[in-house]
């Protein structure tokens, strides 16, 4: 048995992203076992998949799962939607690239995952600071679920305290970049585009790129997937 699942358990949701391959690390740095878990909800952008595989193999996780939800079925969004463009100009209000009930649908999936191995603890990424105004990554969101996770489940009825964790709300893009870099995160791995070209180039020009962009630039650092360097 590894030394990782000898820690306190904990569930990240790992997408394959800058910021879930941070929280990951923050994660395992503050002492838990850390079981990864990636949901394939029918994204446009499948390479993230590869990607978030990547971040967990050499994050060394307890145990790294994907689940598959498919939310391509209701549409709703252009990163479920081929025929819907992903938008390549900040635009107002809610983008098109959210997803209806994506992280209730994440959340909910970990909090199963949790209770089933007894842990009290969830990771999710979620940002309010540089980030593209999804409703669902809000603190007020965050700590709306956690209540929910506490009324709703037996561990949190017979034991309490479930917490949701979202180490990175409050942290501009540039901080988590930096944060990761001290932790040791290989950025090289990571894929934050949402529709990337090839074997997982980014675009350079959505939302996700742009703010990913402004964060390494703001930090100060090279971004090695733009400078080229081989994953």
């Amino acid at each position: 048995m590894s030394a990782a699942a000898d820690r306190r358990p904990a569930v990240v949701l790992v997408s394959g992203g800058l910021d879930s391959a941070t929280v990951l690390a923050i994660a395992a740095e503050r002492g838990f076992g850390c079981y990864a878990l990636t949901v394939d909800y029918g994204q446009r952008h499948r390479q993230e998949l590869a990607a978030a595989r990547r971040v967990a193999r050499t994050a060394g996780v307890v145990e790294h799962r994907s689940v598959s939800l498919d939310l391509a079925q209701f549409g709703g969004s252009a990163l479920t939607d081929p025929r819907a463009p992903v938008p390549e100009q900040p635009t107002a209000g809610i983008p098109v690239t959210y997803v209806p009930a994506r992280n209730t649908v994440f959340l909910a999936v970990a909090l199963s995952w949790a209770e089933a191995l007894g842990a009290l603890d969830i990771f999710i990424g979620a940002n309010a600071v540089d980030y593209s105004g999804y409703p669902d990554c809000r603190p007020e969101y965050v700590a709306a679920f956690e209540k929910l996770a506490n009324l709703a489940t037996r561990i949190g009825v017979e034991q309490g305290g479930l917490s949701i964790h979202a180490p990175l709300i409050h942290m501009r893009k540039a901080q988590i970049i930096q944060q990761g870099v001290r932790l040791g995160v290989d950025y090289a791995l990571t894929l934050s585009c949402y529709q990337p070209k090839g074997e997982g180039e980014p675009c350079g020009v959505c939302d996700a790129c742009r703010l990913r962009a402004k964060g390494f630039a703001e930090a100060g650092l090279r971004d090695p997937l733009v400078v080229g360097a081989t994953r």
